[in-house]
């Protein structure tokens, strides 16, 4: 399905899309399910209309909260060491950098694998419930622009990796093995890529802004 090229008479700013590849500004028809929308000028595919992407979104978002607390306190991998058994965490291994006097890094680390991918899921809690409740809708539409701000900021990802590759080198010196908290945490990080992909933006900034719209 493409799209037609904005006719120059008409503004109408809730009804307009712009292509983030080429900037091209067309007027945005209605959309049945499941059809993507696609860019006359470069065919960038814009988005497509997701079905219960409120609902299913919803669902994922308290699985993510509900997997936080087990991936962030729990054992993540398990070391024997001349008699000595350690159990680490993502929390001990925050603490770990502090009291070492990486403080910086303690925080850095603190921030991007503790702090902002819960704020991310408060947030995204957040604005599903107004949208759910169509009550709130100005606070939903800051709370989700600040979302925005932070998505660059979460980066359990690359927490998933140096916890791999230390274990891959620690393989030699000790014994190791895996915790519950690694399942979990791998199991967030999926969760909240699905997120990523289930929780449509177009489709979210359209429900929030469509009793402004509605009032115009």
């Amino acid at each position: 399905m493409k799209l037609t090229q904005l006719p120059s008479d008409a503004f109408e700013p809730h009804k307009l899309i712009a292509c983030p590849e080429c900037d091209l500004i067309m007027r945005k028809g209605v959309i049945a399910e499941g059809v993507a929308l696609e860019c006359p000028r470069c065919h960038y595919e814009l988005l497509t209309h997701r079905t219960n992407v409120i609902g299913q979104s919803l669902a994922l978002v308290l699985t993510a909260l509900l997997l936080y607390i087990p991936a962030n306190f729990l054992p993540i991998v398990n070391l024997s060491l001349l008699g000595r058994t350690t159990y680490d965490t993502v929390w001990t291994g925050v603490l770990g950098l502090y009291q070492s006097g990486m403080r910086s890094i303690a925080l850095v680390v603190f921030l991007c694998s503790m702090v902002v991918p819960l704020l991310k899921l408060l947030c995204q809690l957040f604005v599903l419930l107004t949208v759910i409740s169509k009550k709130g809708r100005r606070a939903g539409v800051f709370t989700y622009r600040v979302y925005h701000h932070m998505r660059d900021w979460g980066m359990l990802e690359v927490y998933l990796l140096g916890i791999l590759v230390s274990i891959i080198k620690l393989n030699d010196m000790a014994q190791l093995s895996v915790g519950a908290g690694l399942a979990c945490f791998v199991g967030l990080l999926l969760v909240q890529v699905w997120l990523e992909i289930k929780m449509s933006p177009q489709q979210v900034w359209e429900a929030l802004t469509e009793q402004d719209c509605a009032r115009n």
